[in-house]
């Protein structure tokens, strides 16, 4: 039963899964057991079933898949990580996420999620990534503690270059950031915090936002509007709003969400927030002659379907023990987490909405003859 279930998860692998071990050299230095699937059937049993190192090693020997010590598994998890990359990059291609960039550009996508490590005394971590497109290469990562200064999200967590361009959510819509990144030359598009980012209109007075969107009554029509944020020295960063209205039906939705955070926080739901939750509001200095409004929100969505994807990593990515050894380790940790994470959400997805017996059939091109 188990070797039937391993063959159908494997059927959800991309095609080329055994070939990019070799390619990436995973398995170069194995002295025992040097396969491809009994290496990857053992580090899932540390990344998606969440077994310490050392229980890992004691069931991959007794199950026959690899006779590794803790030790030479943790060695043999740094160098699989551009095989556990590789794999994530296909399955990534595979929801046709692959964008064109316009101009050359190099386009960065910013978030932070928290990993606990399993316990009641678990330490929690705040993960910080950057992932450029159309590679969807991990360009930088780094751990911090999730509480205390200097621990939250923030463009300042992120080595920036100048002609970046980097897409972030309102957790990085504050003054300070923005200062950060556009004085180091890079360009930002990030959903705008409205009780943390300070809006002014061309002549420097502040600007009617409220007032602004209150016209704005059809779904689907987009505005742009010149503004400067305040930043914490007291510049002013010019660049621009642009903003969309939500349907009904995705106005209902997140008015639903945020009425059931505030109960289950104990907070009064102020009717400013239930109006702002009506739009879709980013601020972007994305240059206006190579962006319009559209391209500027239609970029931003393309990090909401990134996103959608990362919502199932940060779940998976409460499972098993950080490995915070050194910084291969926890990148190959955290692509093994978002490997698992991809092909979970594509079991889902072939189980519920495609075939009745949940997994795709391979090898025939046709339907075989009954006699």
């Amino acid at each position: 039963m188990m070797e039937e279930d391993w063959k159908l998860i494997t059927s959800f692998f991309p095609a080329e899964w055994r070939e990019l071990a070799f390619s990436t050299n995973a398995l170069k230095g194995l002295r025992k057991n040097k396969s491809a699937e009994g290496l990857l059937r053992t580090l899932l049993l540390h990344l998606a079933c969440g077994y310490s190192l050392r229980e890992t090693a004691v069931r991959a020997r007794q199950a026959q898949m690899a006779d590794l010590s803790a030790v030479a598994l943790l060695k043999r998890l740094r160098k699989s990580k551009d095989w556990l990359y590789a794999l994530c990059v296909s399955l990534f291609r595979e929801r046709g996420l692959v964008v064109d960039i316009p101009g050359g550009h190099r386009f960065r996508l910013f978030d932070a999620t928290i990993v606990q490590e399993p316990g009641k005394t678990g330490s929690q971590w705040r993960i910080h990534y950057s992932v450029e497109v159309p590679s969807l290469s991990c360009d930088f990562f780094k751990i911090t503690e999730t509480e205390g200064e200097g621990t939250g999200e923030d463009f300042t967590q992120f080595p920036i270059n100048e002609s970046d361009y980097i897409i972030a959510d309102r957790g990085y819509g504050r003054g300070s950031g923005i200062e950060y990144a556009t004085s180091r030359g890079a360009f930002i598009c990030v959903r705008v915090n409205t009780s943390a980012m300070v809006l002014y209109d061309a002549r420097g007075k502040r600007f009617p936002l409220m007032d602004r969107l209150g016209k704005l009554d059809v779904a689907g029509k987009i505005v742009s509007w010149p503004v400067k944020v305040l930043a914490p020295s007291g510049a002013k960063i010019p660049g621009r709003l642009c903003v969309v209205r939500k349907s009904e039906q995705a106005i209902c939705l997140a008015h639903k969400k945020l009425r059931r955070q505030a109960s289950k926080k104990g907070h009064e739901l102020q009717p400013e927030t239930l109006f702002f939750a009506q739009y879709v509001i980013l601020f972007t200095t994305f240059p206006e002659s190579v962006f319009t409004a559209a391209e500027v929100l239609e970029w931003y969505r393309i990090r909401w379907q990134i996103e959608l994807v990362f919502k199932r990593f940060k779940q998976i990515a409460q499972l098993g023990h950080l490995p915070k050894h050194d910084e291969d380790s926890a990148k190959a940790w955290l692509y093994g987490k978002l490997f698992t994470a991809l092909v979970t959400e594509k079991i889902i997805n072939h189980a519920v909405s495609i075939s009745p017996w949940g997994y795709p059939l391979l090898g025939q091109s046709s339907a075989e003859s009954v006699a």
